[in-house]
């Protein structure tokens, strides 16, 4: 909290339970700072950290033990337990938050919180500071609320040791998934089989999707997003399998593409080459002092070059960047932070400058190439190829770490493990 300043409290909630319909709720997952703060795994929780406080600057207000609701919800921690295993201060019930926090945040004149976030807690929040301004009789109160995402996503744009081994292992995970549903990968087999391998690799290995896995075979592809999971496997198709892990709350996310039922097309391999080849000069630039943008021209480039020597795109490589023609093909940026979040927080640029990698820095490198299906300007043997090559890269003080490097990519050790 020296960040903050000694006059400052940082106030952040558990994520509420969310419902999916009815009364089925979806499966809990913690907020990302939340969870980055305490690594209590529990819903209906807040922490408040108090610098200066003499009986403990690291508060949670948690569900107490409930021998009737925990029959029917399962055991939770309570708050003894939330000061023996998370490395608070001090622990209280939840359900005494409104009596024991607002006098906590007297004599505070800035409170860091993520306000507009989640309504219901704002709405507390607000009670509090009015209850303090009308019974405290000229005690300073809070006032100054000040948005707690800079500060936070800051320090979480820098991995320590023990978060990039989670990272590590969940995208050890993922990459077994993806081995075990390239096994369900043959010609005749729905995409829905091939999600079902993923999930089933996941769940067996104690991890969770991080995100709603793409399996798009054929055209699919094209679709950068695509989430459907519902056509058929064909011989000669592609199948782009974009499919991330989650242990601890910590993500991985990894794309690759891969030839069912045998081998390439001439035209699917040489678009695959420059993917490639795009892919392996855009991670050379993820490096300690060099920008993050760097990744992306240097993946830009190699993509022009190559679309404009097959003659998909008309011209040389300088006038089709020029022109930015090849986002006809290559719509997307190279990739972006991640960690607690797929799409992590950090920010891209500092002073209006593209920001500059430092060590402890996670990024993923996923360049593409799509031809959409319906493009009647170029010969049919193109249309509707889509490939991406996607993998999570740390920079290290020295260089840096594929860590999803276990999982082929190269032609011939994407084809040994498709039986081709």
């Amino acid at each position: 909290m020296h960040m903050a300043g000694a006059d400052s409290a940082l106030v952040v909630a558990a994520a509420p339970r969310r419902m999916r319909n009815a009364d089925a709720a979806w499966p809990y997952r913690q907020d990302s700072d939340f969870h980055y703060l305490t690594g209590f795994p529990e819903p209906d929780a807040v922490l408040a950290l108090l610098p200066g406080r003499v009986r403990g600057e690291v508060v949670l207000f948690c569900r107490e033990r409930d021998a009737a609701r925990e029959r029917i919800e399962g055991a939770c921690i309570g708050p003894e337990q939330a000061v023996a295993r998370f490395d608070v201060d001090d622990a209280f019930p939840v359900e005494d938050i409104d009596d024991i926090l607002p006098g906590m945040l007297e004599g505070r004149t800035r409170l860091y919180c993520h306000f507009g976030r989640e309504n219901e807690f704002d709405a507390q929040l607000l009670r509090w500071m009015r209850r303090l301004r009308s019974s405290r009789g000229g005690g300073v109160v809070p006032r100054e609320f000040v948005a707690l995402g800079h500060l936070l996503h800051e320090l979480r744009l820098y991995k320590s040791t023990a978060e990039l081994a989670l990272m590590r292992r969940a995208a050890q995970v993922a990459t077994t998934a993806q081995r075990e549903a390239v096994r369900a990968a043959r010609p005749g087999a729905g995409e829905y089989e091939v999600e079902a391998a993923l999930l089933h690799a996941m769940r067996a290995h104690a991890a969770v999707p991080s995100y709603p896995p793409t399996v798009a075979a054929g055209a699919n592809a094209c679709v950068l997003h695509y989430t459907a999971n519902r056509a058929k496997l064909k011989q000669g198709d592609l199948l782009l399998i974009d499919a991330g892990a989650e242990v601890e709350c910590y993500a991985s996310d990894i794309t690759r593409t891969w030839p069912i039922g045998g081998g390439f097309s001439r035209e699917q391999r040489a678009i695959y080459d420059i993917v490639l080849e795009a892919q392996h000069a855009a991670i050379d630039e993820v490096r300690a002092g060099r920008a993050f943008t760097a990744a992306h021209e240097a993946a830009t480039r190699v993509i022009a070059g190559g679309l404009c020597s097959l003659k998909l795109l008309p011209g040389g490589m300088r006038s089709v960047l020029k022109s930015g023609e090849y986002q006809r093909f290559f719509p997307h940026k190279t990739g972006h932070w991640i960690g607690l979040d797929v799409h992590d927080v950090g920010d891209y640029r500092v002073d209006d400058e593209p920001r500059m990698l430092e060590a402890g820095m996670v990024v993923t490198v996923e360049p593409g190439i799509y031809i959409p299906p319906d493009d009647a300007t170029l010969a049919a043997k193109w249309r509707g190829i889509g490939i991406r090559i996607e993998d999570d890269v740390a920079v290290g003080a020295r260089g840096n770490e594929v860590l999803t490097a276990a999982l082929p990519k190269t032609p011939d050790g994407m084809l040994a493990l498709c039986g081709g």
